[in-house]
């Protein structure tokens, strides 16, 4: 009796577990010195200008499997280091086009002396400083699929 006793209470406390739940992935900005935000969304929009060429550039990304997937980009124009990927499409002056590119993580730098990143998720566009407020003036910024609990 002795033995079915730690049998029959593993079978009970198995019997009472909720079931799993598929984690729903999330967007997490994150940046030393600031708290990091986490954005229910697994699709975001990141744009910003060129440093040089002063023209617009934007990037369609999406949460896969705990990386980032690059859908597509846009460009306005081109010029130093903005070149349009082979099989770009000109489209009402922008150019459109896709790259297979996978990453961990984004690693973007926020400085005075250059303009700023801005970010669309959750159904709204803002400046990447207003996602991590208190960013300090020089930062480091990194974007990456938040880790679910079953990760840990």
């Amino acid at each position: 009796m002795r033995q079915r006793l730690p049998m029959l209470a593993t079978m009970l406390l198995a019997a009472c577990t909720h079931p799993a739940t598929v984690a729903t992935p999330q967007l997490c900005l994150s940046s030393e010195g600031v708290p990091s935000q986490t954005l229910p969304d697994t699709r975001f929009t990141l744009t910003w200008m060129h440093s040089i060429e002063k023209t617009r550039w934007e990037e369609d990304w999406r949460l896969d499997a705990g990386q980032m997937v690059l859908d597509e980009a846009r460009v306005l124009g081109s010029g130093a280091g903005m070149e349009p990927a082979p099989g770009a499409r000109l489209v009402d002056g922008v150019w459109h086009y896709r790259v297979a590119r996978r990453e961990p993580a984004l690693a973007l730098t926020h400085s005075p002396f250059t303009a700023g990143y801005t970010l669309c998720a959750t159904g709204r566009c803002q400046a990447l400083v207003d996602w991590l407020p208190g960013l300090p003036e020089i930062a480091r910024i990194e974007i990456h699929a938040c880790e679910t609990a079953a990760q840990k």
